[in-house]
């Protein structure tokens, strides 16, 4: 997989890809990340690439100019599965979305800034929207990593056991059940009895059951 940023803040982005998953992934050759100063692309002397919106309002707007540049620039050098912009009134992100884009090939993701981007971005190039919840940020860069870490961990080869992606919360919309490790016992609290039996038939059951569960108390919304 290809995937390439386009941002303001390209500094702003580097470091979590620097370590854990995302960074073995990289070494791996299984994902490759670019980042896009879209300063790089303006025509503007002083390389801003903002300016106040028409019809006045706070706040500045991102130019279409720089981004339509970068944008058209990586389009000639190869095809695109999705051209996504990061933006509070995107598409919430969730595991089956992360899991059917964990399959593309290239994708670009734009950071939206400021007040956000030039309408007409969105209407020459925009393939896909997406929010990482229903709050805003200060640029769409944290987003990003967010997005890039959920699809990134899902790749085939990334986590050294793959089955481990397949029981994470929110697969079959459930959440995932009580988990547990050595010791035994800690503080007269003990593992349950089922996790130390062997029976790995009951011991799925057991799981399964809490799974439900649990998603029952915390997000019944899950399972309507």
């Amino acid at each position: 997989m290809r995937i390439d940023i386009i941002t303001v803040l390209p500094d702003l982005l580097k470091s979590p890809f620097e370590g854990s998953i995302m960074k073995r992934a990289i070494e791996k050759e299984l994902v490759e990340v670019h980042f896009h100063n879209l300063r790089d692309y303006t025509t503007n002397k002083q390389k801003s690439v903002d300016d106040y919106q028409y019809g006045g309002g706070a706040g500045m707007v991102m130019n279409v100019q720089p981004i339509d540049d970068c944008i058209l620039d990586l389009k000639s050098q190869r095809n695109y599965d999705e051209i996504i912009y990061m933006t509070p009134d995107g598409s919430t992100l969730n595991q089956k979305m992360a899991n059917s884009m964990s399959m593309y090939e290239n994708i670009i993701i734009l950071c939206g800034h400021y007040k956000g981007v030039d309408q007409r971005v969105r209407d020459l190039h925009i393939t896909k929207e997406i929010s990482i919840g229903d709050y805003v940020l200060s640029g769409g860069e944290i987003g990003a990593i967010v997005f890039c870490d959920a699809i990134i961990r899902l790749i085939p080869g990334v986590l050294s056991d793959e089955t481990s992606a397949l029981t994470d919360s929110f697969q079959d919309n459930l959440l995932s059940p009580p988990i547990y490790t050595r010791p035994a016992e800690y503080k007269g609290m003990k593992v349950p009895d089922i996790l130390l039996s062997g029976n790995f038939a009951k011991i799925e059951e057991w799981r399964e059951e809490k799974a439900l569960e649990h998603t029952k108390n915390r997000r019944p919304d899950l399972l309507e």
